[in-house]
């Protein structure tokens, strides 16, 4: 990358338009990281195997050779089959990372070392090359050679553990939070990883893995457990240090109730006509209502049981308490506020939205500039030229042979 940094103000909606990236990427947690810089406006390369990446056939399809969760995390990408087998298509990978910028893998455990792919190698052939390994378990400690997946991560981790109902059993977290996070994690690496580069010309090794990132997203409740050694226990869709904080039933439907601290529980026992709460030694504080779970959670519930939500709504507005309803995703996809936002974006050649980039820039968002590629699409035109309008022969003559190190 040699002018992105200046770019910024120029092109809010392209503020990586002269990163290149190679990623190999399954599933989910390589592609996303892979996603994020492509978004950002990076020109994204996904290598694929013959046959292309498993979750092409994840779900239901949106083209004849894509599932919905594919074009989700591949869009704004080009595709390239190559067999990393074969000797020719790795050096055909080798003339890619001559020039590139960022290189994103989340492939097995050893699986890029076997192929002479691991991260010594190619820095030491790339010293300028960020070279990104997302790994399962981490890349030290016993279980380093491990695979892994969202569920064993979510387990592991204790986050299956303090999610679900009190009298039910644990469960696991709708969303793949630790293959996104990690791709998160990633990005937020690389990039300053790059910040380094331009400093001191050389690139480095960014490690990161579904169990590092499953482990900071379960911090709350491992720092809870150190401090007072009680185990943490589910509470639904409640939080374990605030109370009352959570769903409640009104006459139709589910109503999340969010006073966060003592002055906000004050106005929602006024708006509930129920101000002799606040004289209540048991709920006079935060901490004292903690105690209590049952029998505030078990007031409030009584209150709102009977009442429309509408009316629960806008007592709660009047008094400045946060709420908000628990919606289907029909619900949310037809919300005015979300739809305000403009996430749920258009996507060029498909005929469904998608949610968008989370993040504007002077208050544009960057716009999905193509659907995920087909299976190859894009393999004759970037083995002959890997990156468009580079005329710099694809051997670097001065690649130093010192591993860089962060």
């Amino acid at each position: 990358m040699t002018q992105a940094w200046n770019m910024a103000a120029e092109a809010p909606a392209g503020m990586l338009d002269e990163l290149r990236v190679v990623e190999i990427g399954q599933n989910l947690a390589g592609p996303f990281a892979g996603e994020i810089l492509a978004d950002l406006g990076a020109d994204v390369i996904k290598i694929e195997k013959p046959g292309g990446d498993d979750a092409r056939g994840w779900g239901p399809p949106i083209t004849p050779r894509a599932a919905a969760v594919f074009h989700l995390m591949n869009r704004n990408k080009a595709s390239v089959v190559l067999d990393l087998r074969d000797e020719a298509d790795r050096a055909v990978l080798d003339g890619m990372l001559t020039r590139a910028d960022i290189f994103v893998h989340n492939m097995r455990p050893g699986a890029m070392a076997a192929l002479d792919l691991g991260s010594a190698v190619l820095t030491a052939r790339h010293p300028r090359l960020i070279y990104c390994d997302m790994g399962a378990f981490g890349h030290l400690g016993p279980m380093r050679e491990k695979p892994g997946y969202e569920p064993l991560m979510q387990a592991f981790a204790g986050l299956v553990s303090v999610n679900g109902h009190p009298d039910g059993p644990p469960a696991r977290m709708g969303a793949s939070i630790v293959d996104l996070g990690t791709g998160m994690w990633t990005v937020i690496g690389a990039l300053a990883a790059l910040i380094r580069r331009a400093a001191t010309g050389r690139g480095c090794v960014v490690n990161t893995s579904l169990l590092e990132t499953a482990l900071v997203w379960a911090g709350s409740h491992t720092l809870a457990w150190q401090a007072s050694g009680q185990m943490p226990l589910r509470h639904g869709s409640g939080h374990p240090m605030i109370v009352p904080y959570q769903a409640f039933d009104t006459a139709d439907g589910p109503l999340v109730v969010a006073p966060g601290n003592d002055r906000l529980f004050a106005a929602l026992a006024r708006a509930l006509d129920h101000a002799e709460w606040l004289d209540d030694p048991r709920f006079a504080h935060n901490d004292a209502r903690r105690r209590h779970r049952e029998e505030i959670v078990g007031l409030v519930a009584g209150c709102f049981r009977d009442m429309p939500m509408a009316e629960a709504r806008a007592r709660l507005d009047a008094a400045g308490v946060p709420n908000a309803p628990v919606q289907t995703i029909p619900q949310v996809v037809a919300d005015p506020q979300v739809q305000a936002l403009q996430m749920l974006q258009p996507v060029p050649g498909l005929v469904v939205p998608m949610t968008g980039f989370p993040v504007s820039f002077d208050g544009q968002r960057p716009a999905i500039r193509a659907a995920a590629p087909d299976l190859g699409a894009d393999t004759a035109r970037r083995r002959a030229q890997p990156w468009p309008g580079d005329a710099v022969p694809l051997q670097d003559p001065d690649r130093e042979e010192e591993e860089p190190k962060c």
